[in-house]
């Protein structure tokens, strides 16, 4: 895409950052940086915006009244309440959410992946959901991709994959989630992952998972596996799921 054609697909497709603070022009007050996206494509007059970002503040749980502070004058769940906002502020189909709760405490974190599922429902909206933090992406996606090196080891609806994981990495992942009860967490067997993370830039022949994998053989060391259909809408890339 080019041109006008390609102005038009990037505004369907926006962005939470994972430091809402570097995110944000600390010169800028809250309005001016929501409206920002409206401002570049030349939507609306200056007053207009300036409602729409009030009215886009409320939609995400802040008054209208924040919209003359700067980024300083605001916690970091407001911040990143702040960035979400600005990302509706197209009215897009995807938003691509990257680590959007890393930086915030677990009281403040719960608070912005439930507004999320909300703004997800309530807009119709679909998000690409990154992050290393199971639980959440367990509660606010439906499907999975878990990846290793850059590649997607294994793929699958959310309830499924966490039931039954098809490839070694994403049952060590879910071995290492903690079980809030200390009887069962006793009995759990842990699936634990050894080794050195190899180099992205410079992954090992065959499976990149070999070097780290319990149960690898032969096949791993020398032969790449593909991504594999085990089902309707599960598949895997490893020698060994049959």
């Amino acid at each position: 895409m080019r041109g006008q054609p390609l102005k038009e697909f990037r505004r369907r497709i926006q962005m939470i950052f994972q430091d809402p603070y570097s995110s944000l022009d600390p010169r800028m007050k809250i309005h001016e940086s929501v409206a920002e996206p409206l401002t570049v494509n030349g939507i609306g007059s200056a007053s207009e915006r300036v409602e729409r970002a009030k009215m886009l503040l409320e939609e995400v749980g802040l008054d209208a009244t924040f919209a003359d502070r700067y980024p300083s004058q605001l916690s970091g769940g407001q911040r990143q309440r702040v960035v979400i906002a600005r990302a509706l502020a197209l009215g897009p189909a995807v938003i691509v959410a990257d680590e959007p709760t890393a930086s915030l405490d677990v009281s403040v974190r719960a608070h912005v992946v439930n507004l999320l599922r909300d703004l997800q429902r309530r807009n119709g909206l679909s998000f690409i959901y990154i992050s290393h933090d199971l639980s959440t992406v367990r509660y606010i996606c439906d499907t999975i991709n878990v990846m290793y090196l850059g590649k997607i080891v294994e793929q699958g609806p959310s309830d499924e994959l966490f039931q039954r994981p098809l490839h070694p990495y994403t049952q060590a992942l879910l071995s290492a989630v903690p079980v809030p009860d200390p009887v069962l967490e006793a009995q759990r067997e842990q699936k634990l992952v050894g080794g050195e993370l190899p180099s992205p830039a410079n992954p090992p022949p065959g499976c990149a998972f070999h070097t780290r994998c319990p149960i690898a053989v032969l096949r791993c060391r020398e032969e790449a596996p593909a991504l594999k259909k085990y089902g309707p809408r599960r598949s895997a890339a490893c020698h060994l799921v049959e």
